[in-house]
């Protein structure tokens, strides 16, 4: 078995200087995908710290397009069960 201690410990560094230059969603997918080869247990802390990452950083406009859309979704729902309903169908 080989030893990772070396690549493990060359990880961070590697890790917290690309998160200087980077910012965003783009440093959870660093988070991510360098957390993956840290590590097997580390695949899927690294999809959680890049998900709560993301959620952390979401810019007013990605918040206010999410929304948008989820209304359009909802409205959109509620279209299609009245329609159900005139049919004599349930929702």
């Amino acid at each position: 078995m080989t030893d990772r201690r070396p690549l493990r410990a060359a990880a961070l560094p590697i890790l917290l200087g690309a998160a200087l230059m980077l910012q965003g969603c783009v440093v959870g997918a660093v988070v991510g995908g360098t957390a993956a080869v840290v590590g097997g247990t580390a695949k899927a802390g690294g999809a959680v710290v890049g998900a709560g990452f993301d959620a952390v950083t979401t810019s007013d406009e990605e918040t206010r397009a999410r929304r948008e859309r989820e209304q359009r979704d909802h409205e959109r729902e509620q279209r299609r069960c009245e329609q159900r309903q005139r049919q004599g169908k349930t929702c």
